[in-house]
C-alpha cells in the first residue's frame, strides 16, 4: 500500500513501491492515509488503509473536502476513532490487517469493499467491523454517513448483507445454541425461565415445583446468574433480564 502525505498545498507519495492486495507481506506495509490535524473541536479522527494509490486517492479526496472529518497523519494512527479500510475483496492480506486494527481497543474499523463474496460476513464479524460500504456507492455523504455512524458506536450494513447477517445469526441459534440449551443473550434458557417465574412473584419451592428441579438448583442457579451478571439481589435481576430484553 501506499502512503499519501497531503497538506493545503501539495500531495506527495511516500515510499518507494506499491503492493498488490495478494502480497502476503502487505499487511505489515500497509500504514494510514496521512493529513494535518486539525484543531476544531467535535472532528471525527479517520485513518485511511488503502491497498492502491488508487483506492486510496478517491476516498481521502472525498473526506479531506469535510470539515466534521479529520484525516491523522500516519505516526498517530492509533489515535484514530476511525479506522477505513478500502479494498477490492476481503482477501488473507485484508484478513491480516482487520486482526492488526482490532487489537487497538480505541478504534472502531469501517470497511469499503469492491466486491463481497458470501464467506466474507463472518470474517468481518469475527475482527470486529462495525460498517461495510461497497466501493460503488462510496460517494461523499455516504463515506461521511459511514464514518459518523462507526465514529457513535453504531453499525451500517447494505440491506443484502444484513439479510445475510440475519440468517447467519438464525442458523447459529438452529445449529449450535438450541442443541444446547444456549441463546445470544447473557442468560441460558433455563436460566431466563427462572428469572421470568421470579418476575412473576414466585418463591424458590414454587419455581422448583413448576420447572421439575430441586430447591437447591433454582437457588444455585439464581446465585450464578446473580454472581456472573454483578447483581445484587433477585429483583436486580429482574430488573437487568428486563432491560436487555432477555425475558
Amino acid at each position: 500500500m501506499t502512503t499519501t502525505t497531503t497538506d493545503t498545498t501539495n500531495t506527495g507519495t511516500v515510499g518507494s513501491r506499491s503492493h498488490r492486495p495478494s502480497t502476503p507481506e502487505l499487511p505489515a506495509q500497509r500504514t494510514p492515509t496521512a493529513y494535518p490535524v486539525g484543531t476544531q473541536g467535535g472532528r471525527i479522527s479517520v485513518a485511511v488503509y488503502a491497498e492502491d494509490l488508487i483506492l486510496q486517492t478517491g476516498v481521502v479526496h472525498q473526506l479531506r473536502l469535510r470539515p466534521e472529518i479529520e484525516l491523522i497523519p500516519e505516526e498517530e494512527a492509533d489515535r484514530a476513532q476511525v479506522s477505513l479500510v478500502v479494498v477490492d475483496v476481503v482477501n488473507d492480506p485484508t484478513v491480516q490487517l482487520l486482526h492488526r486494527l482490532q487489537r487497538n481497543t480505541s478504534t472502531r474499523t469501517g470497511l469499503v469493499v469492491g466486491f463481497f463474496e458470501a464467506g466474507a460476513l463472518q470474517t468481518l464479524i469475527e475482527y470486529g467491523v462495525a460498517a461495510v460500504l461497497r466501493r460503488g456507492e462510496a460517494d461523499q455523504d455516504r463515506l461521511v454517513h459511514l464514518v459518523t455512524a462507526i465514529a457513535k458506536g453504531e453499525g451500517v450494513l447494505p440491506g443484502d448483507l444484513l439479510g445475510k447477517l440475519l440468517d447467519h445469526v438464525s442458523s447459529l441459534h438452529r445449529t449450535v445454541l438450541d442443541p444446547r440449551g444456549l441463546s445470544l443473550s447473557t442468560l441460558t434458557a433455563r436460566e431466563a425461565e427462572m428469572i421470568r417465574l421470579v418476575s412473576e412473584g414466585y418463591g424458590t419451592a414454587e419455581i422448583a415445583q413448576k420447572t421439575s428441579y430441586s430447591e437447591r438448583t433454582v437457588k444455585n442457579v439464581l446465585h450464578e446468574v446473580a454472581t456472573r451478571l454483578d447483581l445484587r439481589n433477585r429483583a436486580h435481576a429482574v430488573g437487568y433480564a428486563m432491560r436487555h430484553g432477555l425475558i
